[in-house]
Formats: C-alpha cells, sequence, structure tokens
C-alpha cells in the first residue's frame, strides 16, 4: 500500500520553464506577492474501480495555479483493510497520500485548505497551517443560531464529534465560512484569519475543489 510515484501536471496555460516569458512573469509577481497570500488545496478522490487518487493544488491570491500534483490510485487490499480497521482511512489518506503530496511542493503556500478531515494528520509533517472546510456559513445564516459578523468567532473552541481519528477540532468562523484546525495546532487559527482577510471575500475556498476532481478524472483517462 506504499505510495506510488506521483504525476505532475502543468496548467495547460503554464508557459514552458526555459521561456523568457515566464521568468519575467515571475519576477513581476514575486515582488508584488510577497504580502499576499498563495493558498493551497489539499483533497482526496475514491474511486470504486481504481482506488485512493491524492489531489494537490496551489493558487496565488488572484486564483492563478503555481502548481498541481496528483498521486497514482491506491487500493489497500481486504487484508489490510480488516488490520486496519477504522485506522485505515486516517492512515491511508493523511500519511500516505497526503504527506507525499506535501513533499513535492515547490511553492509553500501560506494556507492549506481541505475538505478532508483526514488530511489534517498532514499538519505534523507540515509547517503550514491546515484547515477543514466545513460549511458556508452564508448558508447557515438564516438558522437563528448561527447569526455571525464577519471574521468573528460564534463562540470558544469547541471539540467536534466529527473530527477524524486522533484529531480534536478547534472550530471557527471567517468571512462566509466554517472551518476547523487540530486542536493541538489551536494557532493556527490565526493565520488562517489573517490569510483571508489578506485573499478578501470574493475568494472561493470551495471552487478549487472542483478543478482538482476534474484534472483527476481526466488523469484516470490518460
Amino acid at each position: 500500500m506504499a505510495s506510488r510515484p506521483l504525476v505532475r501536471r502543468k496548467p495547460r496555460d503554464s508557459l514552458p520553464a526555459d521561456d523568457p516569458q515566464l521568468c519575467r512573469l515571475n519576477t513581476m509577481t514575486s515582488s508584488r506577492s510577497k504580502l499576499l497570500p498563495d493558498i493551497g488545496f489539499m483533497t482526496v478522490v475514491e474511486s470504486t474501480e481504481h482506488g485512493f487518487f491524492g489531489g494537490y493544488l496551489v493558487l496565488n491570491h488572484t486564483g492563478r495555479p503555481l502548481e498541481f500534483h496528483c498521486t497514482a490510485p491506491v487500493r489497500p487490499n481486504r487484508a489490510q483493510e480488516i488490520l486496519y480497521g477504522p485506522t485505515l482511512k486516517p492512515y491511508l489518506i493523511g500519511e500516505q497520500i497526503g504527506q507525499t503530496l506535501w513533499s513535492q511542493t515547490k511553492n509553500p503556500p501560506s494556507v492549506i485548505c481541505t475538505d478532508m478531515p483526514e488530511i489534517l494528520h498532514v499538519r505534523q509533517f507540515s509547517k503550514c497551517p491546515i484547515a477543514l472546510l466545513k460549511t458556508n456559513s452564508t448558508a447557515a445564516a438564516a438558522e437563528p443560531s448561527s447569526s455571525v459578523s464577519s471574521s468573528s468567532r460564534l463562540d470558544p473552541p469547541h471539540p467536534d464529534t466529527n473530527a477524524p481519528m486522533g484529531i480534536s477540532l478547534c472550530t471557527f468562523h471567517t468571512g462566509d465560512y466554517t472551518l476547523s484546525v487540530a486542536e493541538s495546532y489551536r494557532e493556527d487559527e490565526a493565520v488562517v484569519q489573517e490569510q483571508y482577510r489578506l485573499l478578501g471575500d470574493g475568494f472561493d475556498l470551495f471552487e478549487p475543489f472542483d478543478r482538482i476532481h476534474h484534472a483527476i478524472q481526466e488523469a484516470q483517462q490518460q
């Protein structure tokens, strides 16, 4: 069940590495983007036919891709499913696929967002804060108990019953989103809040996961 080699794919509109325009582009953006965050998005897609695919996309503050990685499929056998039991997904997704994806990054982001609770296990291998996207609080605003001002907390951090095995969650609100970080890295909340403030409210944190899913589907076809 060891991780297999990564398939690295450049965005279709990217320039060749030796293209002088790319060098100029990097020079221009690097000087302007020092104070603006790059955001990573990491998830895992399960295919009944092939197994688990990991995908990792890094975007700059405008939403343009800086890099993308996806793994070859990883499929545990029946014996592994039995022996690992409920620890299989945290190990497979967090410590195998997630750690492998993180090790390939060339542009360490300011924050990594994920829609998979198990990806929070990657935090032990990374200096980069990892936040679990849970809901869009705009939709929840219709509920009487969910009224919240932008970038403010409804209540103190509290354990989450939906936390992945071995991790307690600190849940908070920023902008239109409800997010969680691992309780053992609760200082990540302040970083996530600040980086989202720099991005601005127009940045959709859920949309990049659609890009990853479509890119993985294309990789499967190829």
